[in-house]
Protein backbone atom coordinates (compact mmCIF):
# COMPACT_ATOMS: atom_id res chain seq x y z
CA UNK A 1 0.00 0.00 0.00
CA UNK A 2 1.34 3.42 -0.88
CA UNK A 3 1.57 6.14 1.73
CA UNK A 4 -1.09 8.14 -0.15
CA UNK A 5 -3.52 5.22 -0.09
CA UNK A 6 -2.81 4.67 3.59
CA UNK A 7 -3.53 8.30 4.48
CA UNK A 8 -6.67 8.44 2.35
CA UNK A 9 -7.82 5.33 4.22
CA UNK A 10 -7.16 7.02 7.57
CA UNK A 11 -9.25 9.99 6.48
CA UNK A 12 -12.15 7.79 5.38
CA UNK A 13 -12.05 5.81 8.60
CA UNK A 14 -12.32 8.97 10.66
CA UNK A 15 -15.61 9.74 8.95
CA UNK A 16 -17.05 6.24 9.40
CA UNK A 17 -15.65 4.91 12.65
CA UNK A 18 -17.16 1.77 14.08
CA UNK A 19 -15.79 1.11 17.54
CA UNK A 20 -16.17 -1.92 19.76
CA UNK A 21 -17.33 -1.59 23.37
CA UNK A 22 -14.46 -0.41 25.49
CA UNK A 23 -12.78 2.63 26.98
CA UNK A 24 -11.86 6.02 25.57
CA UNK A 25 -8.35 6.80 24.32
CA UNK A 26 -7.21 10.42 24.27
CA UNK A 27 -4.64 11.12 21.56
CA UNK A 28 -2.58 14.29 21.94
CA UNK A 29 -0.91 15.16 18.64
CA UNK A 30 1.83 17.71 19.24
CA UNK A 31 3.46 20.04 16.74
CA UNK A 32 0.33 20.78 14.68
CA UNK A 33 1.39 23.76 12.56
CA UNK A 34 -1.94 25.50 12.01
CA UNK A 35 -5.60 25.58 12.94
CA UNK A 36 -6.64 24.78 9.39
CA UNK A 37 -8.69 21.62 8.75
CA UNK A 38 -8.84 18.57 10.98
CA UNK A 39 -6.52 16.08 12.61
CA UNK A 40 -7.59 12.52 11.74
CA UNK A 41 -6.44 9.62 13.93
CA UNK A 42 -6.96 5.85 13.56
CA UNK A 43 -6.04 3.00 15.93
CA UNK A 44 -5.11 -0.14 14.02
CA UNK A 45 -4.22 -3.66 15.09
CA UNK A 46 -1.32 -5.62 13.58
CA UNK A 47 -3.42 -7.02 10.74
CA UNK A 48 -5.17 -3.73 9.89
CA UNK A 49 -2.26 -1.30 10.26
CA UNK A 50 -1.94 0.75 7.06
CA UNK A 51 -4.95 -1.10 5.68
CA UNK A 52 -8.49 -0.08 4.77
CA UNK A 53 -10.20 -1.02 8.07
CA UNK A 54 -8.90 -0.03 11.47
CA UNK A 55 -10.49 -0.90 14.77
CA UNK A 56 -11.24 2.67 15.89
CA UNK A 57 -10.84 6.25 14.71
CA UNK A 58 -11.75 9.84 15.40
CA UNK A 59 -11.01 13.41 14.40
CA UNK A 60 -10.97 16.93 15.81
CA UNK A 61 -10.61 20.46 14.51
CA UNK A 62 -6.92 21.26 14.23
CA UNK A 63 -5.44 23.44 16.95
CA UNK A 64 -1.98 24.98 16.50
CA UNK A 65 0.46 23.28 18.86
CA UNK A 66 -1.39 20.32 20.35
CA UNK A 67 -4.65 18.89 19.03
CA UNK A 68 -6.56 16.38 21.15
CA UNK A 69 -8.59 13.64 19.48
CA UNK A 70 -10.74 11.36 21.66
CA UNK A 71 -11.41 7.90 20.26
CA UNK A 72 -14.41 6.31 21.96
CA UNK A 73 -15.11 2.70 22.91
CA UNK A 74 -11.69 1.21 22.17
CA UNK A 75 -11.45 -2.48 23.11
CA UNK A 76 -8.33 -3.49 25.07
CA UNK A 77 -5.49 -4.64 22.83
CA UNK A 78 -2.34 -3.67 20.99
CA UNK A 79 -2.70 -0.91 18.40
CA UNK A 80 -0.66 1.55 16.37
CA UNK A 81 -2.03 5.09 16.06
CA UNK A 82 -1.68 6.95 12.78
CA UNK A 83 -2.59 10.60 12.22
CA UNK A 84 -2.99 13.04 9.34
CA UNK A 85 -3.33 16.83 9.52
CA UNK A 86 -5.85 17.32 6.73
CA UNK A 87 -5.32 21.07 6.45
CA UNK A 88 -7.54 21.68 3.45
CA UNK A 89 -10.33 19.26 4.41
CA UNK A 90 -10.19 17.18 1.23
CA UNK A 91 -9.73 13.88 3.14
CA UNK A 92 -6.55 13.19 1.20
CA UNK A 93 -2.87 13.65 1.98
CA UNK A 94 -1.66 16.35 -0.35
CA UNK A 95 1.81 15.97 -1.85
CA UNK A 96 4.31 18.03 -3.77
CA UNK A 97 5.44 17.17 -7.29
CA UNK A 98 8.07 14.79 -5.89
CA UNK A 99 5.49 12.79 -3.92
CA UNK A 100 6.46 14.16 -0.49
CA UNK A 101 3.59 14.99 1.85
CA UNK A 102 2.81 18.69 2.24
CA UNK A 103 0.39 17.95 5.09
CA UNK A 104 1.43 16.44 8.40
CA UNK A 105 1.59 12.77 9.35
CA UNK A 106 2.31 11.13 12.70
CA UNK A 107 2.49 7.74 14.38
CA UNK A 108 2.34 6.55 17.97
CA UNK A 109 5.66 6.25 19.78
CA UNK A 110 6.95 8.75 17.18
CA UNK A 111 7.78 5.69 15.10
CA UNK A 112 10.49 6.43 12.52
CA UNK A 113 9.66 6.93 8.86
CA UNK A 114 12.16 5.08 6.68
CA UNK A 115 11.30 5.85 3.08
CA UNK A 116 7.64 5.24 3.91
CA UNK A 117 5.33 4.55 6.82
CA UNK A 118 6.72 2.78 9.90
CA UNK A 119 6.39 -0.89 10.78
CA UNK A 120 3.58 -1.84 13.16
CA UNK A 121 6.03 -2.92 15.86
CA UNK A 122 7.69 0.49 15.88
CA UNK A 123 4.36 2.23 16.60
CA UNK A 124 2.62 -0.44 18.72
CA UNK A 125 1.10 0.54 22.08
CA UNK A 126 -1.07 -1.41 24.52
CA UNK A 127 -4.49 -0.04 25.39
CA UNK A 128 -5.97 -1.31 28.66
CA UNK A 129 -9.63 -1.64 29.57
CA UNK A 130 -9.30 1.76 31.25
CA UNK A 131 -8.29 3.50 28.02
CA UNK A 132 -5.42 5.91 28.21
CA UNK A 133 -3.52 8.77 26.66
CA UNK A 134 -1.19 8.65 23.64
CA UNK A 135 1.14 11.53 22.77
CA UNK A 136 3.17 11.86 19.60
CA UNK A 137 4.36 14.49 17.15
CA UNK A 138 2.96 15.49 13.80
CA UNK A 139 5.68 15.61 11.16
CA UNK A 140 5.82 17.92 8.16
CA UNK A 141 8.29 17.47 5.31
Amino acid sequence: MTQGTFLTTVAALCLAAAGAAGADVRVEVEGVRSGDGRVLVALCGPTTFLGRRCEASGSAAATPGTTEVVIRDVAPGVYAAQAVHDENGNLDLDRNRFGMPIEGVGFSRDAPLRLGPPRFGDAAVEVSGRGGVLRFAMRYF
